[in-house]
């Protein structure tokens, strides 16, 4: 959610501004660039919405050709009843909520929610005792901008730890502002650890043994703006980690592990948003060396990466991924575009990932994978940050019904709060159903129908 205006964009700006300081009359040749410099990315421009990733997908997993452009996505009411439930205080000012999560912290048969507060620099838990009721605790509170926290027991001593990706700003900067801080579990109180500075935003923090040694070593998304990398952090104990660059690109926003070849190890992913659009997988060799693969790209620079989500979507014993397509950060007033929605990464042995369109929703901004109806099989959850929400009624939250064959019929379930940028699904209430929750994120208009973090429990 680290987003973003597009680096080649900043590209422009710089060369814009060298040219203006110079006072030397262009040679011809220099003109001559600088016109199709002008040309070639006004024609992209009027083309790209259009353009499939690369691969061409069939014809039923492109844009419809009657989507309503600004006007909006509404959809059919979903069959399923949810009564919505505000968690926490009410939003005293424009809320800005970076991540959500739904795990039992505490371990007490229920499910609790974690989230991510950059408007108050705080990482908080929100307990649930009798069902419906929620306690505020602080985990970790003066921490610039926190993007993500990573539940783990980081020191393998019993307890759960939480790990947190600062970014530093939660707007575009390319300053040295990052942060890794480890919040230490000491019998129900958080120490902090700093693990990593000296970097770019980090977005993005799993943890994991990663060299087979038997400890717990991390993996980091730094997004940076125009510059960013994946590193992995080698444990040497008592807190101390070395970090290994893997690779050098602005704009990586989630770094999911899990053993996606079925060779016994952790393996690394990540999506690329800024200078390209892009899922890169870093297979684990062992000894701490990894090789870089593509799992998916497009030529269309806007499509929007907002995130990367594992799952087993199609529930066949390995893990694929949801890649939703929205982020439309760049604009100070952003449209709902043609190509935004979520593509389903299908993992077919080898490395090989097959992209499957499975919805077309104006500025989809998270994922999540959840069975909503308990049906046994795994459905999607989308949040919208940017569907035309000058007009009420268009969706913010939507389910995305799996018939069991991994097609999927999109179903509205909320049209408020507007502007959510993450969302995860649980089972809040032990009924065997899971649940919705969701964050909302609101830096652009119009500033009403506004919720901090909003539950959506299956009635």
């Amino acid at each position: 959610m680290a987003k973003k205006n597009k680096a080649r964009r900043n590209r422009a700006k710089q060369l814009a501004g060298a040219e203006t300081a110079s006072q030397e009359r262009p040679a011809p040749g220099n003109s001559v660039l600088l016109g199709l410099a002008v040309v070639i990315p006004i024609a992209t421009w009027l083309v790209h919405p259009w353009v499939l990733p690369q691969g061409s997908l069939p014809e039923e997993h492109r844009p419809p050709t009657a989507w309503k452009g600004a006007e909006g996505d509404q959809f059919s009411k979903s069959p399923l009843g949810f009564k919505q439930q505000p968690i926490g205080p009410a939003p005293k000012h424009l809320p800005q909520i970076s991540n959500v999560q739904i795990l039992d912290f505490d371990e007490d048969g229920l499910q609790d929610v974690i989230a991510c507060d950059p408007q108050t620099n705080r990482v908080l838990w929100y307990r649930q005792g009798p069902v419906g009721t929620w306690e505020e605790q602080v985990l970790g509170e003066d921490l610039l901008a926190p993007a993500h926290a990573t539940v783990a027991d980081v020191d393998q001593d019993g307890d759960r730890d939480v790990v947190v990706s600062i970014l530093g700003n939660i707007f575009p900067d390319d300053s040295v502002i990052g942060q890794v801080v480890l919040l230490e579990n000491v019998d129900g109180q958080f120490k902090r650890h700093l693990l990593l500075n000296d970097v770019r935003r980090v977005a993005d923090v799993q943890v994991g043994d990663l060299d087979g040694d038997g400890d717990l070593d991390m993996a980091v998304a730094v997004f940076g703006y125009s510059r960013g990398q994946v590193l992995w952090l080698e444990n040497h104990g008592e807190f101390r980690y070395e970090p290994h660059e893997l690779f050098y690109a602005a704009g990586t926003i989630h770094v999911p592990l899990e053993d996606y070849d079925g060779d016994g190890d952790l393996d690394i992913a990540t999506v690329v948003s800024q200078e390209q659009e892009e899922v890169l997988a870093f297979e684990n060799l062992g000894s701490g060396k990894f090789r870089k693969r593509s799992l998916f790209s497009t030529i269309n620079y806007d499509i929007g990466s907002a995130g990367l989500v594992k799952t087993d979507l199609d529930r066949d014993g390995d893990f694929d991924f949801l890649l939703p397509v929205g982020d439309n950060f760049e604009d100070l007033t952003s449209v709902p575009l043609p190509y935004h929605g979520c593509f389903w990464l299908e993992n077919r042995g080898d490395w090989d990932f097959a992209a499957q369109r499975i919805a077309t929703f104006n500025g989809t901004y998270a994922a999540s994978a959840g069975d909503l109806d308990a049906d046994g099989d795994t459905d999607v959850v989308l949040v919208s940050m940017f569907n035309a929400f000058e007009t009420e009624g268009n969706a913010s939250v939507v389910w995305l019904e799996n018939d069991g064959q991994q097609q999927f019929r999109t179903w509205q379930v909320a049209d408020r709060p507007i502007h959510l940028i993450t969302v995860a699904c649980g089972d809040l209430d032990g009924d065997g159903r899971e649940d919705i929750v969701a964050g909302g994120f609101n830096v652009q208009y119009p500033t009403e129908r506004l919720g901090r973090i909003t539950a959506w429990i299956g009635k």
